[in-house]
C-alpha cells in the first residue's frame, strides 16, 4: 500500500544518510528501496487518509512517477505548509509534493520540476456571504475586514498586491484551521480554488464565493502552477524524476489522477503549456 508514514530503524538510517551526504543520488534511493517525501495536509493537493496512505494530486503523481523509476515505496511525512521548504533544506525528507506554486522567490531556495498542476484563487466565507465579497480586492476596500491565510502560502502576496493591509491578515498554521477561523475571527479565508471548494463541501456554515474573480496582479489574472520541490544539490535525483514526470504527463493515467481530484481539462492544459524555467524567471 502506498505509502504509510514510517519512523522505524530503516527510515531513521536513511534520514541520517541523506543528512550527512552532499547530494542524494538516484542510486542511493534505489539502494535504500524507498524515498522519503513530504506533503502538507491540504485536500486535494496532498494529504493522508485515515488508513495511513497518501492521497492528493501531488502524492498520487509522485507515487506513480517513482514507480516508473523503479522505486516502489514512498514514505510520507506530513508537515505544515510553511515548513515544507525549510524541512526540505534541512534534509528531513528528499522531496516535497504539495503542489507549491512555482515562484521566483521559492526557486531561489529549492529546485522545482516542470509544473504538475495549475489552479486559480478562491475565498471561503460564512454562509450567505454576508460581506458580499467577490474578489480579493473587495477586502482592501473595507479596512475592518479580516482575511485568513495559511502560513507560507503565496496567497498573502496576491492580497497585498491588490491593497489588503497586513493588519487585515490573520495567519493560520494549517488549512484545517480555516473553518473555525472564518466562524470566529476572520471574514474570509483566501486559498486556491480547489482548497476552498473542498472546505466548502465539508463545512455546513461556510460557502465558496461564486462567482469569484481572480485577482489581477501585474496586469494579468493570477494563476498558480504547482510542482515538486527538491534540493538544488540533489540535481541528479531531481533531473531523473523530472524526466520521468514529463513522460508520465503524456499518459491517460496522469490525466485520470488529476481529474479525479477535481482538476479541469483546462487547468491541466494550462499547466502543460508552462515550463519551470519561465515560471522561476517570473514569466
Amino acid at each position: 500500500m502506498h505509502k504509510i508514514i514510517r519512523y522505524g530503524v530503516a527510515a531513521l538510517a536513511f534520514a541520517a544518510a541523506i543528512g550527512g551526504a552532499q547530494a542524494l543520488t538516484l542510486d542511493e534511493v534505489k539502494s535504500a528501496g524507498y524515498v522519503q517525501g513530504a506533503t502538507a495536509n491540504e485536500v486535494p493537493y496532498g494529504y493522508m487518509k485515515e488508513d495511513g496512505s497518501a492521497a492528493g494530486i501531488g502524492p498520487a503523481v509522485a507515487i506513480a512517477v517513482f514507480k516508473k523509476m523503479g522505486i516502489n515505496e514512498v514514505n510520507w511525512t506530513v508537515t505544515p505548509f510553511g515548513t515544507l521548504i525549510p524541512g526540505l533544506k534541512a534534509r528531513r525528507f528528499a522531496f516535497a509534493a504539495a503542489e507549491q506554486n512555482i515562484s521566483p522567490e521559492r526557486c531561489k531556495q529549492v529546485s522545482f520540476t516542470e509544473p504538475n498542476s495549475s489552479y486559480g484563487e478562491g475565498l471561503l466565507v460564512k454562509k450567505g456571504n454576508p460581506k458580499k465579497l467577490t474578489t480579493y480586492a473587495d477586502i482592501a476596500k473595507d479596512p475592518s475586514l479580516k482575511v485568513a491565510v495559511v502560513s507560507g502560502a503565496n496567497n498573502i502576496d496576491f492580497l497585498r498586491a491588490v491593497g489588503v493591509k497586513d493588519n487585515q491578515i490573520v495567519i493560520i498554521q494549517a488549512n484545517a484551521d480555516a473553518l473555525s477561523t472564518v466562524q470566529t475571527r476572520a471574514d474570509a479565508y483566501a486559498a486556491t480554488e480547489l482548497t476552498v471548494s473542498k472546505l466548502a463541501e465539508g463545512g455546513k456554515d461556510v460557502e465558496q464565493v461564486k462567482p469569484f474573480t481572480d485577482p489581477i496582479v501585474d496586469g494579468k489574472p493570477v494563476r498558480n502552477y504547482g510542482g515538486f520541490a527538491f534540493r538544488p544539490e540533489d540535481k541528479e535525483l531531481r533531473d531523473a524524476y523530472n524526466a520521468a514526470l514529463i513522460e508520465f504527463r503524456k499518459t491517460d493515467d496522469y490525466k485520470k489522477i488529476l481529474t479525479s481530484y477535481g482538476l479541469s481539462e483546462e487547468s491541466i492544459k494550462a499547466a502543460m503549456a508552462k515550463n519551470v524555467a519561465d515560471l522561476c524567471a517570473g514569466k
